[in-house]
């Protein structure tokens, strides 16, 4: 097998056949979306090693409470879902995992982003919504390709200036925090939607006063104009 899905509102525990199975692919242990149930599953076992041709594994809506250190031999992984679960942290070696290019980490108890995570070249999406991130590191400008950062509800206050050298980022959602100021760089993000059809970059929820909400609005030409007018001044 290939691809295999493990369902059962009593799971606890991942089989210990499914480390067997050498060709294994994809790997879901995720109740359906629409059911509401959550699984019971609170360690992901250090034989996950074993499942060296993953390239998805699927986990969300769990009690995960640690990923081991050995999720970074997963070498051929390229998507990998932990939302909905109780990680507070995630291993160095995370790091390793450099074909991975889709993360969700929503709805845990992140306070911040993990370094791990910057090292991840080939990252193109990150959803970490619904944490208690209160920080960014300058180290998320490694993230060449990064084209969509979900960053809603949690603690953030600032944004790195780094941030804005993500020229490749077409969803940006920043909802629901406690940022009052902006980069002066962010109109540089330039490839952002800006909403014309679809909310790409938002700002809800924010007591921002640099810019003020309706310049944010407009898009990126106004946001520079805004900065630019301090310059001047």
């Amino acid at each position: 097998k290939k691809k295999l899905k493990i369902s059962g509102r009593e799971l606890v525990s991942v089989p210990a056949q499914v480390f067997s199975l050498g060709q294994l692919q994809v790997l879901e242990m995720s109740p359906e979306r629409e059911s509401c149930l959550r699984y019971r599953m609170e360690l992901l076992p250090r034989e996950i090693s074993h499942l060296r041709n993953l390239t998805c594994l699927y986990v969300d809506s769990n009690n995960l409470k640690k990923i081991p250190a050995e999720i970074g031999t997963l070498s051929h992984l390229e998507r990998l879902t932990l939302s909905s679960n109780s990680l507070s942290s995630l291993p160095p070696e995370m790091g390793a995992l450099q074909r991975l290019h889709s993360l969700h980490l929503a709805n845990n108890s992140l306070t911040e982003l993990p370094a791990p995570l910057c090292q991840l070249r080939s990252l193109t999406f990150l959803d970490v919504s619904d944490n208690k991130i209160g920080t960014i590191p300058s180290s998320i400008r490694q993230l060449e390709k990064l084209e969509t950062l979900l960053l809603l509800f949690n603690s953030l206050e600032s944004l790195p200036e780094d941030i804005c050298l993500l020229r490749n980022l077409h969803t940006l959602w920043l909802g629901n925090n406690h940022l009052r100021s902006l980069p002066a760089s962010f109109g540089e993000l330039v490839n952002l939607d800006w909403g014309y059809n679809y909310c790409s970059c938002n700002f809800e929820g924010n007591p921002l006063e640099s810019p003020p909400p309706e310049v944010c609005s407009r898009g990126p030409e106004e946001i520079r104009d805004y900065f630019l007018s301090f310059h001047r001044a």
